[in-house]
């Protein structure tokens, strides 16, 4: 597979930040506690939801040398206990963009979602794959 220079990169992932705004919602960031689905075609199984996470909107904080930082998520309240798997962003129209792999693409201070719980993330960068 061919790969873009990070600049043509970058200006993908601003792009990206862009269509996550579109529409009349904030974009998501949706935690689930099972198997990744092979696309975001598929439909997440909505029994393992954990944690829905809404970003500001514009999102895109800043254009850096190597990455797109966004602004942090407002704070969710956990829905159902259980370990974070994986997760799916959706744009503020609700059309799933990405499936992201946690622990590998995010990173979070705990995997171990409460019921209850209030979650925030602070820090969000999107990287090209370079």
């Amino acid at each position: 597979m061919n790969k873009p220079s990070l600049k043509a990169s970058l200006a993908m992932l601003q792009a990206t930040a862009n269509f996550l705004d579109q529409g009349s919602a904030n974009a998501t960031i949706i935690f689930y506690d099972d198997t990744k689905p092979a696309s975001v075609d598929i439909n997440a199984n909505s029994s393992a939801k954990l944690l829905v996470l809404d970003l500001q909107n514009p999102c895109a904080k800043s254009v850096k040398e190597s990455n797109i930082e966004l602004f942090p998520t407002n704070a969710g309240v956990a829905i159902k206990s259980g370990t974070a798997k994986w997760a799916r962003l959706f744009n503020g129209e609700g059309i799933a963009v990405v499936d992201i792999d946690v622990g590998t693409d995010i990173v979070l201070d705990s995997y171990e979602i409460v019921i209850g719980s209030s979650v925030k993330l602070d820090v969000i960068y999107l990287s090209p794959q370079l």
